[in-house]
């Protein structure tokens, strides 16, 4: 270990760690601020959450950078996501190891909290541990004896509340004085007796099982129960020393939280009221979003016309205003609405509630083939099927994880978003409504239930063909409700919208720039022209040429050589066809001054005047792109997930088919 006494020039490395739903993340953001960035461990996909901070004290000022580990109730790991916390505070190098290791524990849920706290700190590292959610034990009549308590382990205690800010100031300074010392040892002895075998001291026992992971899932019989017999010595002092530093003043009759779960995970109300609260969710997205898209949409239309207007008349200038502004336009009008998804998402897991709706779908799973664990990314997914399936590591069973990996793509995310925006108002009247409800959002619901169906579907299918060899079991953490976080709320909408705007930002000022080529330009003299009308000159290009060979294959969905342009470039991102869509009828268009909504709208078939962007047509795009994977950059995580390119392949295969051919029967159906 090392022994080194930290000096005030030197970068104090911190590794927060603890169970999940501890509040981990809350103080993560309350320490760090804004000044965070996310990355990858080394050798996994799995997310590296780093930040920083300062404190200043008479002596000198510090800064830190902490390290956000994966959640797990002991050092002992049973899925990816844990090995990898695990071997961050094991590391045989001895410089890479954190100079203090900072435990987050539930104040409500003490016993169960201390078991990797106790492990910590017989690893000799200098450990801090932080009592959150102390606000909630006060209220549910739970007193603890902090002094006591950092006594007996041996280790500074600090009781916090990180959603409000309560003694982040008193942690900040207490982590800045902790250094390397003589540590009190928890669970002593290099050798204890068990039977017929010894138990090996707490690192070597990581060490035996880190070895034995690596070559395999299952441990060997004398490993597995010398962990299950120091968990149990571990768990009877821990539950000694709980008892002894912890009074419970027990209140008469049933707290709100055991109230509310008595209706929320109620095997019928649950799932009605979760379906409520969806619908009033997507409802609030159409109509609450609406202004903040016209206000956007008018700023960006104002600054093309002025940009137009300003700039010379030059190849830079056409491909500046007509290639990559437009392009642009077209993606950052969906902002308030990526905004307004993840404010509600963030409201329902900072209450608590997310976890709540995992455990009532994960009787639903079983009927699938799946688990409780599927849940948590399934739902993830209409994020972001990335993370999500990232997120699939803490499924310790193989062919469960890789039947969640696969089924993930149909769940709706959110660069879905846009385009069923852009289709559902082309398509459905804006005034129309369907009871109270208007009928944009019941739509809009529909394309989230059919996607998350879809999911279930495949689930079922894969797993009559793939042959069962373990059962699952789904143990979570059901945390106390409480007020959300409006800061954390605030900082995971910044951080999500600013990966929107700059993911598909890059890939859109890329893709608009080929495609204005591509659209200005072709095979033909008469397409270069500069005095030839823009309809022909789009139509003969190069980018023209490319539509209007894929057009016979898309012809029979309703498609025109248009919307198939956008399909081949929106397979670098979902949320691309928008962006395609609006550089190819600027060029198309030199009337600036309308949106790319007017523009579909007003879009006729050539020699018959009718409405390009029919009931039918919308409804065909819609299924289309509810089933196709459309996202190079998932079959990418897919393929390193799971290390091998037949399932990416096949992946892609079965939902292009199943999108074109369920994308052909609804055109046929309603046209």
């Amino acid at each position: 270990m090392k022994g080194n006494t930290l000096t005030p020039s030197r970068l104090t490395r911190i590794a927060l760690i603890g169970n999940p739903n501890t509040g981990k993340s809350s103080l993560f953001n309350a320490l760090t601020g804004l000044r965070q960035k996310t990355g990858n461990f080394p050798g996994v996909t799995v997310d590296k959450k780093t930040g920083r901070f300062t404190h200043s004290s008479p002596a000198a000022a510090k800064t830190f950078e902490i390290t956000d580990l994966p959640g797990t109730y002991s050092l002992i790991p049973s899925s990816p996501d844990e090995q990898v916390t695990t071997r961050f505070i094991t590391n045989h190098d001895q410089d890479a190891l954190p100079d203090c290791v900072l435990v987050i524990a539930d104040a409500t849920q003490l016993k169960r909290s201390l078991l990797i706290c106790t492990q910590v700190i017989d690893l000799g590292l200098p450990t801090v541990l932080a009592l959150n959610m102390s606000d909630i034990a006060q209220r549910k009549g739970i007193t603890i004896l902090v002094d006591v308590l950092s006594a007996q382990l041996g280790v500074p205690v600090v009781a916090v509340d990180a959603r409000s800010g309560t003694g982040i100031s008193r942690l900040k300074e207490v982590l800045s004085l902790t250094n390397q010392g003589t540590l009190k040892a928890f669970h002593p002895g290099k050798k204890q007796s068990a039977g017929s075998h010894d138990i090996p001291y707490l690192k070597d026992l990581l060490l035996q099982v880190q070895q034995q992971l690596s070559h395999g899932p299952d441990l060997d019989e004398n490993t597995h129960e010398a962990i299950l017999e120091d968990t149990r010595e571990r768990q009877v002092k821990i539950d000694r020393l709980v008892d002894h530093i912890q009074t419970r003043n027990e209140g008469s009759g049933k707290d709100l939280t055991t109230m509310l779960d008595g209706v929320l995970t109620h095997p019928l109300w649950g799932y009605l009221i979760f379906l409520g609260l969806m619908l009033l969710i997507f409802q609030a997205i159409f109509s609450w979003a609406q202004w903040p898209m016209d206000l956007i949409d008018m700023g960006m239309t104002n600054a093309g016309i002025a940009m137009k207007e300003f700039l010379p008349d030059h190849f830079i200038s056409r491909l500046l205003v007509d290639g990559v502004w437009a392009g642009l336009s077209g993606i950052l009008v969906f902002v308030p609405q990526i905004a307004l998804l993840f404010t509600f998402i963030g409201l329902l897991e900072d209450s608590g509630y997310m976890a709540r709706v995992s455990m009532i779908m994960d009787r639903l799973m079983r009927s699938f083939g799946l688990g409780g664990r599927s849940v948590i990314p399934l739902i993830g997914g209409m994020a972001c099927a990335i993370p999500a399936i990232m997120s699939t590591r803490i499924i310790g069973h193989a062919r469960e994880r890789l039947i969640t990996t696969l089924v993930i793509p149909f769940t709706t995310c959110s660069a879905r978003l846009p385009v069923y925006t852009l289709l559902i108002s082309l398509v459905i009247p804006e005034d129309q409504m369907l009871g109270p409800f208007n009928l944009q959002g019941l739509v809009f619901l529909g394309l989230y239930l059919l996607g998350f169906a879809m999911a279930l579907l495949a689930a079922a299918i894969l797993h009559l063909l793939f042959r069962k060899r373990e059962k699952s079991v789904f143990i979570m953490e059901i945390p106390e409700f409480r007020r959300p976080h409006v800061g954390n709320i605030l900082n995971t909408v910044l951080e999500k919208v600013r990966i929107f705007v700059t993911d598909a930002g890059k890939i859109i000022i890329g893709v608009s720039m080929v495609l204005w080529f591509l659209s200005s330009y072709g095979p033909t003299p008469e397409s270069s022209g500069s005095a030839d009308p823009p309809a022909t000159t789009l139509e003969t290009s190069w980018a023209g040429q490319i539509g209007k060979t894929i057009e016979p294959v898309i012809k029979p969905l309703g498609f025109d050589w248009k919307i198939g342009i956008a399909l081949i470039t929106s397979f670098a991102a979902r949320e691309i066809f928008v962006g395609t869509m609006a550089t190819l009828y600027s060029i198309e268009d030199q009337d600036n001054e309308q949106s790319l909504r007017q523009k579909l709208l007003s879009e006729r078939i050539p020699g018959t005047n009718k409405p390009r962007y029919t009931l039918a047509v919308g409804l065909s795009l819609m299924i289309f792109y509810a089933f196709a994977l459309q996202c190079v950059s998932t079959l990418a995580v897919v393929y390193r997930e799971t290390k091998s390119l037949k399932w990416p392949i096949l992946q892609f295969s079965i939902m292009g088919i199943l999108a074109y051919f369920a994308s052909l029967i609804t055109y046929q159906l309603f046209s």
